[in-house]
């Protein structure tokens, strides 16, 4: 409680994704039920997320100087990548431009930890306005990005926006070149992705609260 008020701590900790079932496996996973954080579903697209991560910032949802994750699904570029593999993002950018992550290394290290068996890449995170698919996809790949997705790019640069913070972007592949799905949640892979990020909660308090530590 913020003394004086009765009213809770604003949260250190933003998490941000598009998608109910998103959250779902957030708030469902280890680590979910608590802790100094709070999950908000923006909705789809990159304006959906702009808008609700710019308001959760000024209405005392959470700290003024919060750190900042976009998470979620998204859709590899690479060859050989599978659902559930883990992208880190060392950038994310779009069409409006590109927002550096904040202790990456350190992020994929605590991803490492918590989902041992899963495959981690780091790269580029781009961001689209629409789903991508076919020839699109293999144009991005060979402009650098490594995944794809909806609200990542949104998200960050309107937390750098807002003032200075830690940001980062971690998402889950649910498809990839050689694993196309035709919907979230009805294949194998979509259920591969969903149970993955069941497991990543965790990893963002430990890269939240290794950042506040003292650096000697």
């Amino acid at each position: 409680m913020t003394p004086g008020t009765g009213r809770p701590v604003p949260a250190p900790l933003l998490v941000a994704c598009a998608l109910g079932i998103e959250r779902l496996a957030l708030r469902g996973g280890p680590g979910g039920g608590g802790g100094p954080v709070a999950v908000l579903r923006t909705g789809m697209g990159p304006l959906a997320a702009e808008r609700a991560v710019t308001r959760a910032l000024g209405d005392g949802t959470v700290r003024s100087d919060a750190a900042v994750v976009a998470t979620g699904f998204c859709a590899g570029l690479a060859p050989g990548m599978h659902p559930g593999d883990l992208v880190v993002a060392d950038e994310t950018r779009d069409a409006a431009g590109s927002t550096q992550c904040t202790g990456v290394e350190l992020l994929a290290k605590e991803l490492a930890r918590v989902a041992p068996r899963r495959v981690i890449h780091t790269g580029p995170l781009v961001g689209s306005d629409h789903v991508v698919r076919g020839a699109e996809r293999a144009a991005l790949h060979a402009a650098g990005a490594l995944a794809v997705d909806m609200e990542s790019a949104a998200t960050l640069r309107s937390a750098a926006r807002a003032g200075m913070r830690p940001v980062a972007a971690v998402r889950v592949v649910v498809d990839a070149p050689e694993h196309e799905l035709v919907r979230i949640g009805t294949l194998r892979g979509g259920i591969s992705a969903f149970r993955v990020l069941r497991t990543v909660l965790p990893a963002f308090f430990e890269w939240h609260r290794s950042l506040l530590l003292p650096r000697r």
